[in-house]
């Protein structure tokens, strides 16, 4: 690691501690409550105002006088799953190393380490964002004023910024039918919820694919159930301005037995790079002397979940490499979470001086919020 003097070091220290504490942690999808009172008590003694709000959110705040409202929000959830916790060399091990517990240890250390920045920095440890509703950003987005400036909390990489994701469509096909002999031509539940899939990729078309930001890319989740009642569910990641209802009539056209449900819709976002977030991230990248990418991804975060209401700078930003996301071997590079720390630092200072005051950030806890327990 690079060499630093005594105060340095025991920084350092700290960052990989508090990131091997929340690996050691378990937070699946609505089992979040532990790691938010952690993380709670944790920003308290780095000086924050904490609490766990309504939702189960983490909500850190360090006000550092006038100045912008910064927002840095992360998620705590992660999929399911065990990786036992070891450091071997520079990585360490663990399920949410990269997604996304290190992008959210990396706001922590920041905001707690830009000393100099002037203006409200608030971190939120969001929960439920591996779900297909996001509640925890989806709370936050309906519940606090607009900060000035958003960065999510995701693995992109220490030298790469976000600009965009795909929106995301969730559907739910559920058919019935009367019981029958196996051997009967008369379809069945199991074999109409199968044949759906098919349906649905004529319908999107021959270019639809995961492989590219501007076109429709769809993924086959679950099909379970048996020859009376069966349900298939898919997920559409929709390109900007795609018209999602279009499809869904379209599709339901095709299915002349069951229900489809939209389970859940979010649409894709991007910003430009001289969006004033992206500009900061990628400057405090090049003083680090390194090349910045920018770079749109196939998937959906919560940056998606607070673009619908929130038209305020914003990119995602946050160490690891996202090829190991829910992977069986993931891991951090922890130089890489060290820089990662170090050019979020740089980028609040900059943000700091960048950017003008929109208005006062209430985050004060709900009467029915808890301070130290998890969600309701």
């Amino acid at each position: 690691m690079t060499t630093v003097d005594d105060a340095g070091m025991r920084s350092e220290a700290y960052a990989i501690g508090l990131l091997r504490s929340m690996l050691e942690i378990p937070s699946p999808s609505y089992g979040e409550a532990g790691l938010a009172t952690h993380l709670v008590n944790t920003m308290r003694e780095l000086g924050f105002t904490a609490h766990i709000d309504a939702a189960g959110n983490a909500v850190g705040e360090i006000d550092r006088g006038p100045g912008p409202t910064v927002m840095l929000l992360g998620h705590m959830d992660t999929v399911p799953g065990d990786i036992p916790v070891r450091l071997e060399g520079h990585r360490l091990y663990g399920r949410g190393a990269v997604d996304a517990k290190a992008p959210l240890a990396t706001m922590i250390n920041a905001a707690a380490g830009a000393v100099d920045f002037r203006g409200r920095i608030v971190v939120v440890g969001a929960v439920e964002e591996e779900t297909p509703l996001s509640r925890g950003a989806t709370h936050i987005r309906d519940t606090h004023d607009r900060p000035d400036a958003l960065i999510i909390g995701e693995p992109s990489g220490w030298e790469t910024v976000v600009l965009g994701y795909k929106g995301k469509l969730d559907l739910r096909y559920r058919v019935e039918c009367e019981p029958t002999h196996p051997s009967n031509p008369t379809p069945k539940a199991s074999e109409l919820a199968c044949e759906a899939w098919t349906v649905l990729l004529d319908v999107l078309g021959p270019e639809a694919s995961h492989a590219g930001f501007d076109t429709p890319g769809p993924t086959l989740v679950s099909v379970r159930g048996d020859l009376t009642d069966a349900e298939a569910e898919f997920s559409i990641r929709t390109p900007p301005g795609y018209d999602w209802q279009d499809l869904v009539d379209r599709f339901a056209a095709r299915l002349p037995h069951g229900e489809l449900t939209v389970i859940n819709e979010v649409g894709a976002c991007r910003v430009g790079r001289t969006d004033p977030v992206v500009r900061a991230l990628t400057g405090a990248i090049r003083e680090l002397r390194a090349r910045p990418v920018a770079k749109v991804k196939t998937g959906t975060s919560d940056m998606n979940t607070l673009a619908v209401k929130w038209d305020v700078p914003m990119a995602t930003y946050g160490p690891g490499d996202s090829a190991l996301d829910h992977a069986d071997n993931e891991h951090i590079e922890l130089n890489d979470y060290l820089r990662g720390i170090e050019v979020l630092t740089r980028a609040l200072l900059e943000l700091s001086g960048r950017l003008a005051p929109r208005r006062h950030l209430a985050l004060a806890p709900s009467p029915s919020a808890s301070d130290t327990g998890g969600a309701p």
